[in-house]
């Protein structure tokens, strides 16, 4: 049976296809109040399950899952959408590197896994500020603030440095010698 914390966060996942119709369909402020309602329910759920004691393994792995197909599906339409101003259109630079660092991770995490037969999904400062800074940069093309030029690229930065901050971690966590999950091949 679902804990509350899961319940939520499945709902957030459920909102992603309304928010990409809504952005599809050039209704800007409806896709916001779904952004929005998703963004609610990532730190609702969070502090649900801390303050709960509703921690799941099934937990551990949807709240990333969800932040991802939401924020990877709104920079992918955002980059696309002919319902934007040009100037709001986001460049393929900036979904390119956000697609790029997530499918890294998720690749450096299974590798992690096969070699290390266990892995610690712990996001690091850097990388919440990322996932802040790509927050605020669909926020403000939601809005369309003139000057989302100079939010995007600072998510762009952000998510370049977090991803060689995590293949760094990686590389680290895969070269440690733990001869107790040595597997021979």
């Amino acid at each position: 049976m679902l804990n509350l914390a899961n319940k939520i966060t499945i709902t957030r996942i459920t909102l992603t296809p309304l928010f990409i119709a809504a952005i599809v369909y050039g209704r800007m402020n409806i896709a916001l109040a779904f952004f929005a309602a998703a963004i609610i329910s990532d730190g609702l759920d969070g502090f649900i399950a801390r303050t709960r004691n509703q921690k799941t393994l099934l937990g551990t792995i949807l709240d990333p899952v969800a932040d991802k197909i939401l924020l990877i599906s709104a920079f992918i339409c955002l980059a696309l959408v002919n319902g934007l101003p040009a100037h709001l259109r986001l460049p393929p630079y900036v979904p390119i590197i956000v697609i790029s660092r997530d499918a890294i991770i998720v690749l450096g995490s299974i590798m992690i896994y096969v070699v290390k037969g266990d892995v610690k999904i712990e996001p690091s400062i850097l990388g919440k500020v990322t996932t802040f800074f790509q927050m605020i940069t669909i926020v403000s093309i939601l809005i369309q603030f003139k000057h989302s030029v100079y939010i995007w690229n600072t998510a762009a930065m952000f998510t370049i440095m977090s991803g060689i901050g995590y293949m760094t971690k990686g590389s680290r966590v895969l070269s440690e010698n733990n001869s107790k999950n040595t597997r021979k091949v």
